[in-house]
Order: C-alpha cells, then sequence, then structure tokens
C-alpha cells in the first residue's frame, strides 16, 4: 500500500524522485510507472497505478453511453491522465499543467492514499490535513469495520 508522506524537490530538469516504497509497491504490481491526473476533489495531483485507472475506467464505461456525466467524467479523469514512466534513478518527469494545477514550484509531499497517492505542494497540503483531521474526528463513527463470524 502507499502509506505515509515524503517530501522530494524537483531536480534541474523538472524531475522528481518518487519515493522508494512507492515504487516498490508499483513495481510489486508489475508496474514501472504511475498515472497521474489533475484531482477535481482537491489541489493536488492524484497518482494512481494502472489497475485502479482500469477500474474508473470501467466505472465509467458502464453508465449510459448518451448520459452527460460520462463525457464529464472521462474527461475530467480520462483525458486529463498522463502515464509518467519511472527512469533509472526512479523519477518522473511532471507536466507543467499538473505542477501548475497543485501550485507546485520545487517542494512536493507525496501523500500515501491507500491504494492511490496524491502529490501536494506543502503548504496546501497542512492546510487540507488540519481541516481532514477535524472533519475525521466529526466523523469518525462512520468508518465501520467488517466483523466476520467464526463458525
Amino acid at each position: 500500500m502507499f502509506l505515509s508522506t515524503y517530501e522530494n524537490k524537483l531536480d534541474k530538469k523538472g524531475r522528481v524522485s518518487v519515493p522508494a516504497p512507492f515504487r516498490s509497491y508499483l513495481s510489486n504490481l508489475g508496474y514501472n510507472g504511475v498515472i497521474c491526473f489533475p484531482s477535481f476533489n482537491h489541489q493536488c495531483i492524484e497518482s494512481w497505478p494502472q489497475d485502479r485507472i482500469e477500474k474508473i475506467t470501467n466505472s465509467i464505461d458502464d453508465l449510459n453511453p448518451f448520459e452527460e456525466k460520462k463525457d464529464y467524467f472521462a474527461t475530467s479523469i480520462l483525458a486529463e491522465s498522463i502515464n509518467l514512466q519511472f527512469d533509472s534513478e526512479g523519477r518522473i518527469l511532471l507536466t507543467s499543467k499538473l505542477l501548475k494545477h497543485a501550485k507546485i514550484k520545487n517542494s512536493m509531499l507525496f501523500v500515501g492514499q491507500g491504494k492511490t497517492f496524491q502529490i501536494w505542494e506543502p503548504t496546501s497540503f497542512e492546510k487540507f490535513k488540519v481541516n481532514a483531521k477535524k472533519k475525521s474526528n466529526i466523523n469518525r463513527a462512520s468508518l465501520k469495520w467488517e466483523h466476520k463470524l467464526n463458525n
């Protein structure tokens, strides 16, 4: 899984090193890269393995082909996605469009989200994190654990 938070900086050529634990997880899934797109929930970059993009693609494909919703989701996610392969040193080259969306200038945070991760500008993430902790506390009762009975 993608866990924890790591900070890295762009190099002179605009590349950034993806944290080793994240690369290792992707490698174990059989991937040598990650698919990134501008989040439409937050001012960050969503980073998903190929299988998660396939899952969302299937969900979009299940919508009525003549509904506007299908085009909205396909345009917001799939048309904005870019497959970024790791170079020999585990770096990716984030596009200027992605960096601009997240307001990243140099330093960025790789934020584990379990099956995906996000890339944030550090100050923006700190503000989001404070709010997320407050809302998590308010909504903590809605997080359910599945209980299985042993026979």
